[in-house]
């Protein structure tokens, strides 16, 4: 094992470059997936490793329940610094199973509460509520709800008839391209290792950017989806902060770059070419994320192996 069963642990550093560029060469589609399975690759490695660690780190705890042969001098010596890095993995890796489990009870809970708003409106996609706060997200399904798109009185109110139709495109494009399960996963991979961070925004951003470009491409105005999310924006500025529970969805003007994503509309539809060169700038970070999500998947994957070999030859399994 070595020095390697730590290397998960920090290569989610080499995923740093391309989460800015993704956002500015790259088409929002294939940044979004990119990204997230980037971010997932690498927390689940790094989650590995932690346990890896913690099992040779803690066999000599007493009361533990882990075979005698496992705190041999044989298999501590696999896990370099043992005694001092396994140990600090139990809270460690504590604490990312309790985070992640939060997130999770929140997740489902903020989305039951949602769908409990909105018992008394008509069944139908576009739920309008007569509020006085504009906002609109969209707002998942599960079991025995549908998906639904959720706004309010006072942000139609503020909008023509074409910028309507955009912001209920770009709420469609949010549930059926299920943006929700990509922000989700990425906000377990940051809470799982906290270098992952820069992801998670990345792929917010390019989920709502993804959702424009449908949007633009249904509406098939460029510049009134663009005047819709400006509107938005100022309108959510201006109010009062919406609801808790419309955190479970995707907003429509989501507090970020606004003004970024206005001028990208502005200009021309982004390309859906081929995967980069690593001749250019967002190619060479592109491969080196790639290559660094491979490295910490093979490591993870030697780690494992070696100790169970190990563990296998101290005592019977």
């Amino acid at each position: 094992m070595g020095v390697f069963v730590f290397l998960p642990l920090v290569l989610p550093l080499t995923a740093w470059p391309i989460a800015r560029l993704a956002e500015q060469h790259l088409h929002p589609r294939t940044a979004a997936r990119m990204l997230t399975w980037v971010a997932v690759v690498m927390a689940v490695c790094s989650t590995v490793c932690l346990c890896l660690v913690m099992v040779v780190g803690t066999a000599t705890l007493p009361g533990n329940p882990l075979p005698d042969g496992w705190s041999d001098p044989e298999v501590r010596a696999a896990v370099p610094y043992d005694e001092v890095v396994g140990k600090a993995a139990i809270p460690a890796l504590c604490a990312v199973l309790l985070v992640c489990a939060r997130t999770l009870w929140r997740h489902v809970r903020a989305r039951r509460r949602a769908h409990r708003a909105l018992a008394g409106l008509p069944d139908t996609e576009v739920a309008v509520l007569p509020d006085g706060t504009p906002y609109a997200y969209a707002l998942p399904g599960g079991g025995a709800s549908r998906d639904r798109v959720v706004v309010t009185t006072a942000l139609l109110d503020r909008l023509d008839s074409g910028e309507r139709r955009a912001l209920f495109a770009h709420e469609r494009a949010h549930l059926t391209a299920r943006h929700h399960r990509y922000l989700l996963a990425v906000r377990l991979a940051a809470h799982a290792n906290p270098f992952l961070r820069p992801l998670r925004t990345a792929v917010a951003y390019a989920a709502e950017r993804w959702a424009d470009e449908e949007a633009a491409r249904t509406v098939g105005d460029r510049r009134t989806v663009a005047t819709a999310i400006g509107k938005a924006a100022l309108a959510s500025r201006s109010g009062p902060p919406p609801p808790a529970f419309a955190a479970s969805g995707a907003p429509f003007a989501a507090p970020g770059p606004v003004p970024r994503r206005v001028a990208a509309l502005l200009g021309p539809a982004p390309a859906t070419g081929p995967w980069p060169t690593v001749f250019t700038s967002v190619g060479l970070a592109a491969w080196g994320a790639a290559a660094g999500t491979a490295m910490s998947a093979m490591s993870s994957a030697n780690a494992a192996v070696t100790l169970f070999w190990i563990l296998r030859t101290a005592t019977a399994l």
